[in-house]
């Protein structure tokens, strides 16, 4: 885990100090101790504090950090999230790549939390996709959990997920089933199904996890009782909050939702205040 973290951690890095920070460099010739505040600037939940600190450890391992809070909390705006201290020049140019995955991880915990909310007093578990940023899943995934919820399989060697292409290259979803379990014996199947007559073709088969992709909340309630415990049932497709509100009582297993990685906002936070140290 720490080494593919420090591996995409120094490729941030490399990417926005191709060389040199000419700027810091020219104001700043030799080392000087000086501290600096993260500032949370919005209300939300922290995730990727870690990550955030690891930052600066790799540009200089004497840079200390002293957090006022863990992954998972609640922060609200105004409230010092953390303070820095260290070389300046290492502050000034790794704020922007700390701060860009903080951001980007505690938006994404904030939604989710937001979601998982929504579904409290329910037995639902949410679930994250494969629709993240790329070379940042990691993180991403990592951020949906601090959130509360749950990861879907990490990438496609993680687990058999029969999609629409998949069936329509194989002929039909009880073909595309059988020529899975052919393959493979030791994992669970898992089928996307568009419709109540792609659904009887899946359980027929006898897939044990049942996708149902963009059916109205109407359509999963046949769905569900259609499904009568046969198989894990799952909703996804254009998760909308109010959607998602109304799935909550329908008797369903899983939601998945690309959104908590593709669209949650950030969260705003700033490095503020930095000053000598004398």
């Amino acid at each position: 885990m720490q080494n593919n973290m420090d591996r995409l951690i120094l490729s941030a890095l490399n990417e926005d100090i191709t060389y040199k920070d000419i700027t810091t460099d020219s104001i700043i010739k030799n080392y000087t101790k000086g501290k600096a505040q993260l500032l949370c600037k919005q209300e939300g939940v922290i995730a990727g504090l870690s990550v955030f600190e690891r930052v600066f450890a790799l540009l200089d391992e004497n840079t200390k950090l002293h957090f006022n809070f863990k992954d998972g909390d609640a922060v609200k705006s105004g409230q010092l999230v953390a303070e820095i201290e260290g070389d300046i020049r290492v502050i000034l140019s790794g704020e922007r790549t700390a701060l860009n995955f903080l951001q980007r991880m505690s938006g994404i915990a904030s939604y989710t939390r937001k979601v998982v909310n929504l579904l409290e007093g329910s037995n639902i578990k949410l679930l994250d996709t494969r629709k993240t940023t790329p070379n940042n899943r990691i993180f991403e995934k990592y951020a949906v959990k601090v959130g509360g919820g749950c990861n879907h399989r990490f990438n496609l060697s993680d687990g058999i997920m029969i999609k629409d292409n998949h069936i329509k290259v194989a002929g039909g979803v009880k073909k595309a089933i059988e020529m899975a379990r052919e393959v493979s014996f030791v994992h669970k199947i898992e089928v996307e199904v568009e419709n109540l007559a792609m659904l009887r073709e899946a359980l027929e088969a006898k897939a044990d996890i049942i996708m149902l992709d963009n059916m109205s909340v109407e359509e999963m309630r046949k769905a569900v009782k259609i499904v009568d415990h046969r198989a894990l049932i799952e909703c996804s497709g254009n998760m909308t909050l109010e959607k998602i509100t109304n799935l909550k009582d329908i008797g369903v297993d899983y939601i998945s939702s690309g959104a908590l990685t593709h669209s949650a906002s950030i969260l705003d936070l700033s490095i503020k205040n930095l000053e000598r140290i004398l």
